[in-house]
């Protein structure tokens, strides 16, 4: 039979359809934490990068109930799922500000899930509560001088003292240091012991012997605070130790995955946010006498990204999916982060290049974009660690 022309397939390009992993509630989620990052975020985000976000993007974040999406109701949070948490993590990308993203990220995806997870009912009452309605903030310390990826090279030493613990050590890169009220801090206990020799703590950052040393200048994320700190003789009751003494290790790798994991979805979502602002811009500039976007050169441009973008977005969605399920899909986690990274770096760059010369100035945004999708490549995990975690994945 002949094909009518009401029977043959069109393709829709404009059509939106939501992924399997969210429903409608998390549609209408995202599209109230959009409103809320273009509305309140936005307009400030060009002050900020000269002078970091305020602490007060906390206390607002937490009335509206978005620092505790994913997190149970009893501690104040929406008792959402893993998702709600995704969504916040692309929606913040409207805030045209990385720094406040990864400094939001720190608090509802990096110091807080340990807390949840290993941690006493007073220490979650103490700490996770404020968190969750943003007046306490938390940070997170691995990273040393001497320590990067190298995790089991830290050297900060917790040593018993009765029924105290002594802390001497350093910590480096720390986003959100200058701020936080308590950090979730890496240290070894048992110098002998290996991988069963690390210890978490939470120290709280008024404890006599914490010194927020130095403000580190960065190339990019300049509205978050990154700090160098230093701990000496610090004294913390037995009652600061974070899940098992020896276990830090163990617990610590743990929440390295969920932090990947919302790292890899923000950068996408970034990205893509990017890759929009400047297709809009190659529709209206004109060179030759013809808008940029019509020359094949850049349209190849935009299908080479688009293409990049969306392989990272559903790697992000189907390891998110298995990772929400129960599945520790370690290895595909690391592919995630390692793929979004360098996809995002690399949609910021061929962004930059078609803007041209108003690309490398600042008020067209782009560049901002690449110096904060930078990171993505080094934070939670070189590009060079993921490598070597998915290679030894093989037995190799």
């Amino acid at each position: 039979m002949a094909a009518t022309a009401e029977s043959v397939l069109k393709p829709d390009h404009g059509a939106a359809r939501k992924h399997f992993i969210f429903t409608d509630e998390h549609e209408a989620l995202r599209e109230s934490i959009r409103s809320f990052a273009i509305k309140e975020l936005a307009p400030h985000a060009a002050e900020w990068e000269e002078t970091t976000f305020p602490d007060s993007v906390f206390a607002r974040m937490g009335e509206l109930g978005f620092l505790g999406l994913d997190k149970p109701e009893e501690y104040g949070g929406q008792g959402g799922d893993y998702f709600s948490a995704m969504v916040l993590a692309e929606e913040m990308s409207n805030a045209n500000c990385g720094g406040l993203s990864m400094g939001v990220a720190v608090q509802t995806d990096m110091a807080m899930p340990p807390i949840l997870a290993f941690g006493t009912e007073e220490q979650k009452q103490e700490w996770v509560v404020p968190a969750i309605a943003g007046t306490k903030i938390l940070c997170l310390g691995i990273t040393e001088p001497d320590a990067g990826s190298d995790v089991a090279g830290i050297k900060t030493r917790a040593v018993k003292d009765g029924d105290e613990y002594v802390i001497n050590g350093s910590k480096t890169y720390i986003t959100n240091g200058h701020r936080a009220d308590v950090i979730v801090l890496v240290t070894k206990t048992d110098p002998d012991a290996g991988y069963d020799g690390f210890t978490l703590f939470l120290v709280p950052m008024d404890t006599p012997g914490v010194i927020r040393e130095q403000k580190l200048k960065k190339m990019g994320m300049h509205a978050s605070d990154t700090a160098l700190l230093a701990f000496q003789d610090v004294r913390v009751p037995e009652s600061a130790v974070l899940g098992e003494v020896g276990r830090g290790f163990y617990h610590i790798m743990w929440e390295l995955q969920g932090e990947r994991m919302i790292g890899a979805a923000g950068c996408v979502a970034g990205a893509q946010k990017c890759f929009e602002h400047t297709l809009q811009y190659a529709k209206e500039r004109e060179a030759f006498g013809k808008a940029i976007g019509h020359f094949q050169v850049i349209r190849h441009k935009f299908a080479e990204m688009a293409t990049k973008l969306e392989s990272a977005r559903q790697l992000v969605y189907v390891t998110a999916w298995r990772f929400a399920n129960g599945e520790y899909p370690v290895r595909e986690i690391s592919m995630a982060k390692l793929h979004s990274a360098r996809v995002a770096c690399e949609v910021a760059d061929e962004c930059i290049q078609i803007h041209g010369g108003a690309g490398y100035m600042r008020e067209y945004n782009v560049e901002r974009v690449w110096r904060d999708m930078r990171l993505n490549r080094i934070g939670a995990g070189t590009d060079e660690i993921m490598l070597e975690v998915i290679g030894r994945s093989y037995g190799l």
